[in-house]
């Protein structure tokens, strides 16, 4: 099939899937799958595999192709999602995002309790996907707000901005991982290059959000009675995901310290660093470098960060097994819908491969002449826009670039930033039909115009700031000749 054809048909099958997720509120996860069907019998895709010949490769059919592409992605993604979630519910539960918060704040002193908040936030997000951890931080939150007499934006904007930076760009998160997974980019590298890129966005989210917060804004009617009300009898915020949950912290129970939070968090960073930097400098024959790479899978790392936390949050603290797994199962359900959406990106991309689309596509971007970095980051903004969701925007992304970086001669870590690209494209430009500004905007009070002047404005400075990022350590590394 020529290429205008092919690329005509993919451009078809991206505007289908944004029509269905963003006019018919189809949930993304049959979306994907219909779209990927739908392609796959434009394109020419047998109905079934066809054997393999003296002159040409086998053929997958298109269930077969849906079904490899979903269970290689979920290879990937489905342990480490799994281990994310339970290790987040646990310190959620346990109560402690509020020591770590507390922490910071007494470190950096009460004139910067933004600063301390959205610092602990960085931390904090690591872990635990970006909705639910804003939901535990609003209390905190509101807390410090009531204290100091401000407006809940002031110190609620920066928090929410470094969360969703992290939740782009650092694994164990489902979008970067199921990106990084499609692209054959080291999770290992991502890790770093994720983490050392969203450190300076923090500082940035925290001066950024004190420009934007110079003009007063007033608080939803809803908002501002909840607020008034913290502190009282009801001292939780009410609504969204965070209420209602079983098995929270009890008043009588201490939190755990920062000191634990910040072990379970940085274990696993320190395992996977550990086994990327060591297999990078190990010669290949070396009797220790298939240790370190054990010891730094993303998997192990998780896997030990979790029994830690098993023992620290619940066995020390006299919790019971049944309350514990009980705890942990909770976080499941939330996480089996994520992983879902990942695979079925993962079953998208296939057919786009099977039927020749991405090689197609590839040739073409060549053409142009633009540098990949930018395609990756611009083809994930616009999608991002579009739809809504950064999680399918960096996945359909890297879906139809995978083949460019598989043809082209990029390192290991070229690759890896090239994953981050697309995950900066994915940051920017949150409005209406992400579920993520509707949690912001209305746990702090603001009105959908309000929203736009802030939330979407901070989401883009962060994206467009993070890519420049990650293009100047391309150069770098390029000079290098890594």
């Amino acid at each position: 099939m020529e290429t205008p054809v092919l690329l005509g048909i993919a451009a078809a099958g991206i505007a289908l899937l944004l029509v269905l997720i963003i006019k018919f509120k189809v949930q993304a996860f049959v979306a994907l799958l219909l779209v990927s069907l739908l392609v796959g019998l434009a394109a020419g895709i047998p109905l079934t595999t066809v054997a393999a010949t003296e002159d040409t490769p086998e053929r997958l059919g298109i269930i077969q192709a849906i079904v490899a592409g979903m269970g290689g992605t979920l290879g990937t993604v489905a342990i480490l999602v799994a281990l994310g979630a339970m290790l987040g519910r646990l310190i959620e539960v346990s109560g402690g995002a509020s020591s770590l918060a507390g922490r910071f704040t007494t470190l950096l002193g009460p004139k910067r309790v933004s600063a301390a908040l959205t610092a602990a936030a960085l931390v904090l997000a690591i872990p635990v996907f970006f909705d639910v951890g804003f939901i535990i931080l609003v209390p905190i939150i509101y807390g410090f707000c009531k204290a100091a007499g401000v407006n809940p934006v002031k110190f609620g904007l920066p928090v929410a901005g470094i969360m969703l930076a992290v939740h782009v760009a650092v694994p164990p998160h489902p979008g970067i991982v199921g990106g990084a997974a499609l692209l054959g980019a080291d999770l290992g590298w991502v890790t770093i290059i994720g983490l050392a890129v969203a450190i300076p966005l923090g500082v940035l989210a925290h001066y950024v959000a004190k420009l934007l917060n110079r003009r007063e804004f007033t608080m939803l009617p809803a908002t501002a009675a909840q607020f008034d009300a913290f502190g009282t009898d009801a001292t939780e915020p009410t609504g969204g995901s965070g209420s209602g949950r079983a098995g929270t912290l009890t008043k009588t129970e201490a939190p755990p310290t920062a000191g634990t939070i910040l072990t379970l968090i940085l274990v696993p960073l320190a395992l996977i660093m550990l086994g990327t930097v060591a297999t990078t400098v190990l010669p290949g024959d070396d009797a220790m470098r298939p240790f370190f790479a054990f010891v730094g899978s993303p998997v192990f790392a998780l896997l030990v960060a979790l029994v830690l936390a098993f023992f620290l949050l619940t066995v020390r603290r006299g919790w019971s097994l049944a309350h514990t797994g009980q705890v942990m199962e909770a976080a499941l359900p939330p996480a089996a819908i994520v992983i879902l959406v990942t695979g079925a990106g993962g079953a998208f991309a296939r057919i786009l491969t099977e039927s020749g689309v991405g090689k197609a596509l590839a040739d073409t971007m060549a053409s142009t002449g633009l540098p990949i970095l930018v395609l990756g980051f611009l083809i994930a903004l616009v999608l991002r826009a579009s739809q809504g969701s950064a999680t399918v925007a960096i996945l359909t992304t890297g879906g139809l670039l995978a083949a460019t970086v598989a043809d082209g001669d990029f390192s290991v870590v070229q690759v890896a930033l090239i994953a981050m690209a697309i995950a900066f494209g994915a940051l920017g430009l949150s409005h209406v039909n992400d579920s993520g500004f509707w949690v912001v905007t209305r746990y702090l009070g603001l009105s959908v115009a309000d929203g736009l002047r802030t939330w979407t404005v901070l989401t883009t400075i962060l994206g467009v700031a993070g890519f420049l990022l990650v293009s100047a350590i391309w150069g770098v590394v390029s000079a290098a000749g890594l």
